[in-house]
């Protein structure tokens, strides 16, 4: 129990006795008068905790934010260098053909970056771009080949993008670490009319697919996005979302 919290309780519980007081005094006036003036000092003092407990969740939420921030960038900044060695590399081979190639490759990269950001739900683009600094068991690939906006959807997106967060999730703690190479969970966006389609596709060792099928549909209770395909989780599934819902 932290201080501030321990204030409050001191708070709350100093009002006791000046209140058991005039309960059983009440015709005591000057008592009457210390237990408003006790009760006046003690809800401020709760006040203040109060305010104080609010300014340091806030002080540690921004900090997690910027901590994440500066991993996401420290990856995107390795992931650059990674790549000018490479084409510097290529450059004084003078294999031009190769250096093309890789060209086309960033190029790639960098579309699929701004298809993510073009889901428009910052929660969702900021788990997916910083999804690395997470995780080593999982790699996240996500498809975004038709620049949907979830904020066409009902409230702004936000729904769906928490349910694909919950998604991921369920299959990032259901990994199977340990087991060489990284699993691939490849998750594709799709419309069609007035309808959103998001298929997951795993590749990879489980600790339990029954647990992961448990996990899924726990997800899924109440969620925008309903299952079209759950039969094998462990393989793949389709959800949709109406825009109409």
């Amino acid at each position: 129990m932290d201080r501030l919290t321990i204030a409050k309780s001191c708070a709350a519980a100093s009002v006791l006795l000046p209140c058991a007081a005039v309960l059983i005094w009440p015709q005591t006036y000057w008592l009457l008068a210390i237990f408003l003036g006790w009760l006046t000092g003690a809800a401020a003092l709760w006040i203040w905790a109060e305010r104080k407990e609010n300014e340091e969740r806030i002080e540690r939420t921004i900090h997690s934010l910027q901590s994440s921030s500066i991993r996401t960038l420290n990856h995107h900044r390795h992931d650059w260098m990674n790549d000018l060695q490479v084409l510097y590399g290529y450059i004084r081979l003078q294999k031009l053909d190769k250096t093309a190639d890789y060209v086309e490759k960033i190029k790639d990269r960098m579309a699929a970056e701004s298809q993510i950001a073009k889901l428009g739900v910052p929660s969702l683009v900021s788990y997916i771009q910083s999804f690395r600094t997470i995780t080593n068991s999982l790699q996240l690939k996500v498809i975004n080949r038709q620049d949907i906006q979830l904020s066409d959807w009902p409230e702004s997106g936000k729904p769906i993008a928490e349910a694909l967060i919950r998604m991921i999730n369920a299959y990032r703690m259901g990994v199977k670490s340990g087991c060489g190479d990284a699993a691939v969970l490849t998750v594709e966006l799709s419309k069609e009319n007035d309808a959103l389609f998001a298929s997951f596709q795993y590749e990879g060792e489980l600790t339990s697919e029954q647990h992961l099928a448990d996990q899924i549909k726990k997800q899924l209770e109440g969620a925008l996005l309903l299952p079209v395909d759950l039969d094998r989780p462990q393989l793949k599934i389709v959800l949709k979302a109406e825009l109409s819902a």
